[in-house]
């Protein structure tokens, strides 16, 4: 799995709920299918006169979740910003031929109340349910580091066991001191609520 292959099963899946936040920090999702992918960031098509517009011109932060059939999870997270000016009617045609059912929402050149948003500035969270032991990876299309998530033991483990025995998904590794496989990991949290010597820590 890699970051281009999350985008190729977004994708295929069509229709993105895509969340964003309200003035408050109100939670706000919709469905977007006016999406046009590039290797290196995704263009998506609204209108101006749209709450999402205020609120992505207001902030910016979005972020989407896909669950394929295989009980795989993508989750997208980044940064909307307007594509240049001089590129929005470039990938309003292009997105309009790629979904034609746009012709009849916008017919003609009403489709001028449209804006393109570019998102860059993305992270791919990976989340497989349908292996065992689950998958899980983090990805970014600009070649950045990941922010660590989950959970790590430090030299405080005093080698019990009790994390290991307590993993859903046994993906600890024994030793003198004890390791997560963070590629295997559920995030659950079992194993530092356990832990007798308190040596685990949340990333």
């Amino acid at each position: 799995m890699d970051a281009q292959t999350c985008l190729a099963k977004m994708k295929l899946a069509g229709t993105l709920s895509l969340a964003t936040t309200d003035a408050t920090g109100a939670p706000q999702i919709r469905c977007v299918s006016a999406v046009h992918y590039e290797p290196d960031a995704i263009y998506f098509f609204t209108a101006r006169g749209k709450e999402m517009t205020q609120q992505l011109l207001a902030n910016g932060r979005i972020q989407t979740l896909v669950h394929t059939r295989f009980n795989e999870m993508i989750r997208m997270s980044g940064t909307a910003e307007p594509a240049p000016q001089n590129e929005q009617k470039k990938w309003i045609d292009v997105i309009f031929s790629e979904q034609p059912y746009l012709s009849n929402v916008y017919p003609g050149d009403t489709r001028d109340i449209g804006i393109i948003f570019k998102v860059s500035n993305i992270a791919i969270d990976y989340f497989n349910l349908g292996t065992h032991p689950i998958e899980r990876a983090v990805y970014t299309l600009d070649g950045a580091s990941p922010s660590a998530k989950g959970y790590r033991i430090t030299d405080a483990c005093i080698g019990c066991g009790t994390c290991l025995k307590r993993c859903p998904q046994k993906c600890i590794t024994p030793g003198d001191m004890y390791r997560i496989q963070q590629n295997h990991c559920l995030h659950c949290g079992s194993c530092i609520e356990n832990c007798p010597a308190d040596a685990i820590e949340r990333l």
